[in-house]
């Protein structure tokens, strides 16, 4: 049985869970982990509870079913209620992004106890923790000897703990492998420390959860600790040119040996400075390798885990996905036409695409605001600076692109696969929904995207552009046109607006 088959037999049996299922506490929720793990346990029917400092931050994100119980794990007295009549509680908590003057070792420490002491009171009869990997008989860094720490509280505390001990997980929004790909897009050329010669085993994201799931039906009778990983073992360089070759990118790398940890991290910040507050400890965790030494994980569990390009694969074809279903008009909280999702200069990144989002409202029913959208680009134009469309059109043509010469099939009707100019229509919802891809020559990818959706008074009309840029070129093409793109999309959106409500007189 292949890994997708093995996953669709799981997901179809836990459906069939009756919903008399024990209750399960999820802390760590609005975290990556947790955050993917959630409706998996929603999906099986379980009474699924969630831990929570802010559960207004959380409350959207859950299904109907869930309760949030506002707790934290560094005040006891509030985890009595979230961990009363619970069976299995998963702790998927860290403090490596605290920058509290007590450390974040001594802050893990104190939480672990917490809720262990709580969860034994409560007679919780398991914990679920997710820990990294590392030999115990090495020097190991303050990151992963805080991760095995934890894990030993746990179950000092007497309670049934499962630990799973993991290196690199790889998904789109993995601080890990976000950094490592944010390394590969921006950086053409990079001097190497003898950090990234260092082995890793990476785990996709959708096997790391597969073994979270699986751990609800464990018939352990004590604590354990599973060793997990994907398929493969790589180095980070060895990682980083994996993910250049998905992306197409040419990347030069020259090794030294005297960068050290600290120098890595000051570099990592200025090179993605998203990253400036845990490159430190993540870094130190480098130095170890992070292996599996103990198989019993792939014994014990029906799991067969990938390896690295596939995991890259799904990771970036997930994200395809995740950013083709979403609704941009739901999405986007900003007002007026102001450029920007949040009215910032180039928009706003989801993962590692930039999203520059604006929108106007007409005073006319969704069929008439989405009549010029329907009849955009080709003879019509693009309602506001003609001209430097066809200068785009002509310079593009120069670089043996296809310019602005294919116009459309027709003036009047579009269906999916159509040419508009440059563009081809990628999908179409008739008076609702366009979106066009472009097959100009550009350093990446791009997508333009109308919606209408109706208002108490009217109509509201989306224009979003989408740019997945390729490596360092790409950012800077699109943060260097960005002052001219924001001018000729507004200009555009406006002008569709105004067509709209003419048509209407």
């Amino acid at each position: 049985m292949d890994h997708l088959e093995r996953r669709r037999t799981l997901q179809g049996g836990i459906l069939n869970n009756p919903p008399s299922q024990p209750r399960v506490l999820l802390t760590g929720a609005s975290g990556y982990v947790g955050g993917r793990l959630l409706p998996r346990l929603e999906r099986r029917g379980l009474r699924v509870r969630c831990l929570a400092r802010r559960p207004q931050f959380l409350a959207p994100r859950v299904g109907p079913g869930t309760e949030i119980v506002e707790g934290d794990v560094l005040r006891p007295e509030t985890l009595a209620r979230a961990l009363s009549e619970v069976h299995t509680a998963y702790y998927l908590i860290h403090s490596m992004g605290s920058s509290s003057r007590e450390g974040f070792e001594r802050q893990d420490r104190i939480a672990a106890e917490n809720f262990g002491r709580a969860a034994r009171e409560a007679g919780v009869e398991r914990i679920v923790y997710l820990g990294g990997l590392g030999r115990e008989d090495e020097d190991l860094s303050a990151h992963l000897r805080s991760r095995h720490e934890v894990g030993r509280v746990l179950r000092d505390a007497g309670v049934n703990v499962i630990e799973f001990r993991a290196s690199i997980v790889i998904g789109s929004g993995s601080l890990s492998f976000e950094m490592i790909r944010s390394l590969v897009d921006r950086l053409p050329v990079m001097v190497t420390p003898k950090w990234v010669r260092i082995v890793a085993q990476p785990i996709a994201i959708e096997d790391l959860l597969d073994y979270l799931e699986l751990a609800l039906d464990s018939e352990a009778q004590e604590s354990r600790i599973y060793e997990i990983g994907g398929s493969d073992r790589v180095s980070y360089a060895e990682l980083m040119g994996e993910y250049a070759r998905h992306r197409g990118l040419r990347r030069l790398m020259i090794p030294v040996p005297v960068l050290t940890p600290r120098l890595s991290s000051l570099w990592l910040g200025l090179v993605t400075p998203l990253y400036a507050r845990v490159g430190r400890k993540l870094i130190d965790s480098i130095s170890h390798e992070t292996v599996v030494h103990d198989d019993r994980a792939l014994r014990d569990f029906p799991v067969e885990p990938v390896g690295v390009r596939e995991a890259i694969t799904r990771s970036l074809d997930q994200e395809d996905r995740q950013i083709a279903e979403t609704r941009w008009s739901d999405a986007v909280s900003s007002s007026g036409d102001r450029a920007g999702v949040l009215g910032t200069f180039g928009g706003v990144r989801h993962g590692r695409r930039l999203v520059d989002s604006r929108y106007k409202e007409v005073a006319v029913p969704p069929d008439q605001a989405f009549e010029p959208v329907r009849r955009i680009g080709g003879q019509t134009g693009w309602y506001a600076y003609d001209l430097l469309w066809r200068l785009r059109g002509f310079v593009d043509l120069l670089f043996g692109g296809v310019g602005v010469r294919r116009g459309r099939p027709s003036p009047e009707s579009l269906r999916v696969g159509d040419t508009v100019d440059w563009w081809r229509v990628e999908a179409l919802e008739p008076d609702r929904r366009l979106l066009l891809k472009a097959e100009m020559k550009v350093p990446g990818r791009a997508w333009l995207e109308f919606e209408v959706s109706p208002e108490r008074d009217g109509s509201r009309i989306q224009q979003t552009a989408i740019f997945d840029p390729s490596g360092l070129l790409g950012l800077i093409y699109w943060y260097g046109i960005y002052p001219l793109h924001a001018v000729v999309f507004r200009g555009m959106l406006r002008g569709i607006a105004r067509t709209a409500e003419k048509s209407a007189v």
